[in-house]
């Protein structure tokens, strides 16, 4: 019975560190790096100023949708269309944040990484090496999350295949009797 609480307790402990080591690396990549915002590239404050010419939506940077249907009446005589103001703020809008979420991934991935590794090769308790490997997992799963969006399918799977490369190797190191420094201190102190 000792031994099933023991386990218990390890368990608990490794999801909080699972949990509390992604939240410090988003958080700390989150204070450090802001993510591109609506207001930064788009005027809230519109005025009420019906658009009904292609040219005019134009103009003020929209994107004119001519699909038939009569949307405004100004002056006695119907828009047959409508005009996205915020196409061309929000396309800018939509590339910074592709490129934040590269940035995210290519700085998280390694993270994640080394984090696996640290978990793997530094600590020998159990249930603290196992949370921070869970953390990394984790870390890779948000930058991976920032980026999949974008990415092309052909980029997608080089991507997966390097990071299933990168952990199956840590794997193998980690539990060969060369590298794992807790398997060489148990064998010195027998």
């Amino acid at each position: 019975m000792f031994y099933l609480i023991m386990i218990l307790k390890n368990i608990v402990l490794g999801i909080a560190i699972i949990i509390l080591t992604v939240s410090v690396a988003v958080y700390g990549i989150n204070i450090f790096y802001d993510a591109p915002e609506y207001a930064d590239f788009c005027d809230e404050f519109k005025t009420a100023e019906v658009i009904d010419n292609q040219q005019r939506c134009e103009d003020v940077g929209g994107l004119w949708n001519e699909d038939g249907i009569p949307r405004a009446v100004v002056e006695g005589k119907s828009a047959t269309g409508f005009c996205d103001r915020d196409y061309t703020c929000r396309m800018e809008l939509e590339d910074a944040q592709e490129k934040y979420s590269k940035n995210i991934f290519l700085f998280a991935l390694p993270l994640g990484i080394a984090v696996i590794a640290i978990g793997a090769f530094v600590f020998g308790l159990e249930s603290v090496g196992a949370g921070l490997m869970g953390g990394g997992v984790g870390i890779i799963l948000y930058g991976v999350a920032a980026f999949w969006r974008f990415a092309d399918d052909w980029l997608k799977f080089i991507l997966s295949l390097v990071g299933l490369i990168a952990v199956i190797w840590l794997a193998y190191l980690f539990n060969s009797n060369n590298w794992n420094i807790w398997k060489k201190n148990k064998k010195r102190k027998k």
